[in-house]
């Protein structure tokens, strides 16, 4: 059975899945089935699960942030002896799958970005809407904060890091102007920075929304994790399995992509190679060649999720 609206989800006041059904139906919960949430967040997508897979599926639950797995402890209570939480990150799914003794699972879901926990808690520094130190930490005990990378890095780095990880075309005057005004401590006093630095007319959304996008993905390494994750996941799916990946910039959903459609070829030479020498083979199909996007009910409803996309891929059957 699974759930028909997303705000029966414990905490859903403050929390909506995005895409909540059409993750579920992508992953196909049920009866004695295993799955790894690997984003848990506020755990609505492992409530789904958790509800589809009565009365013996298992969910693991992986999250960098303490808080969060808190949370679902309490709030997923009532599944407790199905659902096994591990602070961590995605790209360690093998590391805790080989604790649970688990070869392989039936799905992986992983919902990449910001929670709406963090994002509407303003200690954490990931919202330049309220002002709080310079912070963006997945994990908070990690050492790297944003305002180490505003106040230490050389300018041509900190460039670097605003137009390859936020795509912002003023990375380099924008870097320019943080080095001569640091050092920097706030959120607010940031985003005033890269209002002041940048010329007006050229944003459909906030100057400092890009900037703010570019730090957080330098503070957590969130590409390469990502790109690791999506190997290592494909690797734990039994055949038949499915691996649903929800982004919400085109850095996110252009790593899934590439990574999918090498994984759904056997050769993967490049074209002017006359003979294969590759040996691959392809390890996955996809449900659908383009991203699935949320209805217009669910972006009215949850204006976060206008920008995600879901893709979805099956593991073939190699033997």
């Amino acid at each position: 059975m699974i759930v028909t609206r997303p705000d029966q989800v414990p905490g859903a006041s403050s929390h909506i899945p995005v895409l909540y059904h059409e993750v579920l139906s992508a992953l196909d919960p049920g009866a004695g089935k295993r799955y790894i949430d690997g984003t848990l967040g506020a755990g609505g997508h492992t409530f789904g699960l958790l509800e589809a897979s009565e009365p013996d599926g298992q969910v693991l639950g992986i999250d960098l942030d303490p808080a969060a797995l808190d949370a679902c402890r309490e709030t997923l209570a009532d599944y407790s002896e199905r659902l096994f939480l591990f602070q961590g990150n995605f790209a360690q799914m093998a590391k805790f799958t080989d604790s649970m003794k688990w070869q392989t699972v039936d799905g992986i879901i992983l919902d990449l970005g910001l929670s709406s926990m963090q994002l509407d808690n303003a200690n954490r520094g990931f919202s330049f809407q309220q002002d709080a130190l310079l912070d963006m930490r997945f994990d908070p005990s990690q050492p790297l904060t944003a305002a180490e990378l505003v106040n230490s890095l050389a300018e041509e780095d900190l460039a670097d890091i605003l137009w390859e990880y936020g795509e912002e075309r003023f990375a380099r005057r924008i870097a320019r102007t943080i080095v001569a005004r640091r050092p920097l401590q706030s959120t607010v006093e940031l985003a005033n920075l890269v209002v002041s630095a940048v010329p007006g007319g050229f944003h459909r959304i906030h100057p400092a929304t890009k900037t703010f996008q570019a730090l957080r993905i330098a503070v957590n390494d969130e590409l390469a994790v990502l790109r690791t994750a999506l190997e290592v996941g494909i690797g734990l799916l039994k055949p038949g399995g499915r691996l649903a990946v929800i982004s919400f910039h085109s850095l996110e959903d252009r790593i899934i992509k590439q990574l999918f459609m090498r994984e759904r070829r056997d050769c993967i030479c490049p074209p002017d190679l006359p003979v294969c020498a590759c040996d691959h083979q392809a390890s996955i199909r996809l449900l659908e060649r383009k991203p699935i996007s949320p209805q217009v009910a669910e972006i009215e409803n949850n204006p976060r999720a206008r920008s995600a996309k879901l893709r979805v891929a099956e593991k073939l059957n190699l033997a």
